[in-house]
């Protein structure tokens, strides 16, 4: 039978680790947006300079 100690560690451990996962995967799906937003705007632009050439 577990202490209490033992569950508080063992529950401080989860959450740490869920928190840990959470703010990877965020900071992940921020990379992916800023990369996307990026790639946009460098379409857009070149778009726009073909326009004016043409």
């Amino acid at each position: 039978m577990p202490t209490a100690k033992q569950l508080a560690d063992f529950g401080y451990k989860t959450f740490s680790t869920s928190m840990m996962l959470l703010t990877v995967y965020g900071s992940y799906l921020c990379s992916v947006r800023a990369y996307q937003f990026f790639q946009s705007r460098r379409s857009r632009r070149q778009a726009a300079e073909e326009q004016k050439t043409s």
